[in-house]
C-alpha cells in the first residue's frame, strides 16, 4: 500500500501571518512537522503543500518536496484533494502544519492495519484532556464517539455536558488524519452544510451526509499552535524531546 504524507501549509492568515514559517527554538515551525513526518517508516514520501513562494522557498531550503496549490482553498482538506489529483497513493495522511510537537509514533496511528483503498475511508487522531482549563477552552475541539470510535459530533464547546456525572474522559482534536482517494474525491463534490458552516470544521462534510469518520485516540501530547503566545509552551515541551 502507497501512504503518502502531506502538510497543508498556508502563507496568508490574518491571525497569525505566515504561521508555518513562527521559529522554534531557531527552526521554522514546518522543520519539525516535516522532521517528525519524515520518520513514519510506512510514508513513501512526505510532501508540503503550499500556496506561498516563501513558505516553498524555505521548505525546499532544508530539502522537503514542495507542491505548489492553489490559493483559493478555504479548508486544508480541499488542499489535499489537490494534492491527490497530482500524487497516486492508496492512503493521504495529513499532518497539520501547526502540530509541531505530534511524534512520528502518533502520527502512524490514524493509518489502519486493514484497508480496501478503493473504498471511502477517513480516519483522524484524538487524545484525552489532561488539564480541565482546556476542555472550556474554545481554541480547542472537544471529540464525541461512539463505542465503535464512529465520531458523533465535534464542538468547540465543552460536550457531552455533564449532567448525570463527572465521570467521563474529555477528548481533543489532534491535527492528523488519513483520506483514501474517495473519500477526498466525495468532500470535494459535497457542499457545505449548515452545521459545518456554523462550527467552521470541515468534518461536518462527512457527519452531516452520514459518512463515518473513526477517531482513533492516540494518547498523546499535543500542542497546536494557533497564536504567537502558543509558541511558548511548544519550546520548553520540545526542548524536553530534544534532550531525551
Amino acid at each position: 500500500m502507497r501512504i503518502i504524507g502531506v502538510i497543508p501549509a498556508r502563507g496568508g492568515s490574518t491571525r497569525f501571518y505566515n504561521k508555518p514559517l513562527a521559529k522554534i527554538l531557531g527552526k521554522p515551525m514546518i522543520w519539525w512537522v516535516y522532521t517528525h513526518s519524515k520518520e513514519v517508516e510506512c510514508f513513501e514520501e512526505v510532501y508540503v503543500a503550499t500556496d506561498s513562494e516563501e513558505i516553498k522557498s524555505v521548505c525546499e531550503g532544508f530539502g522537503a518536496k514542495v507542491i505548489m496549490t492553489s490559493q483559493d482553498h478555504d479548508t486544508a482538506t480541499e488542499r489535499l484533494y489537490e494534492v491527490s489529483q497530482h500524487i497516486s497513493a492508496d492512503l493521504y495522511v495529513m499532518i497539520n502544519g501547526d502540530e509541531p510537537a505530534i511524534e512520528a509514533k502518533d502520527i502512524a496511528k490514524c493509518i489502519p492495519i486493514n484497508l480496501n483503498s478503493n473504498e471511502f475511508y477517513v480516519s483522524n487522531l484524538m487524545t484525552d484532556f489532561t488539564d480541565p482549563v482546556e476542555v472550556v477552552d474554545t481554541s480547542n475541539l472537544k471529540i464525541v464517539t461512539n463505542k465503535d470510535g464512529i465520531c458523533l459530533f465535534i464542538s468547540r464547546s465543552p460536550i457531552p455536558y455533564p449532567k448525570g456525572g463527572m465521570n467521563y474522559t474529555y477528548q481533543k482534536f489532534v491535527g492528523v488524519g488519513a483520506f483514501t482517494k474517495k473519500a477526498l474525491q466525495y468532500y470535494h463534490e459535497t457542499p457545505r452544510g449548515p452545521i459545518e458552516r456554523i462550527e467552521e470544521n470541515d468534518s461536518f462534510r462527512f457527519i452531516e451526509n452520514r459518512k463515518d469518520i473513526y477517531y482513533i485516540n492516540a494518547h498523546c501530547k499535543t500542542i497546536s499552535v494557533d497564536t504567537p503566545k502558543d509558541i511558548e509552551k511548544v519550546e520548553e515541551y520540545l526542548k524536553k524531546i530534544v534532550m531525551v
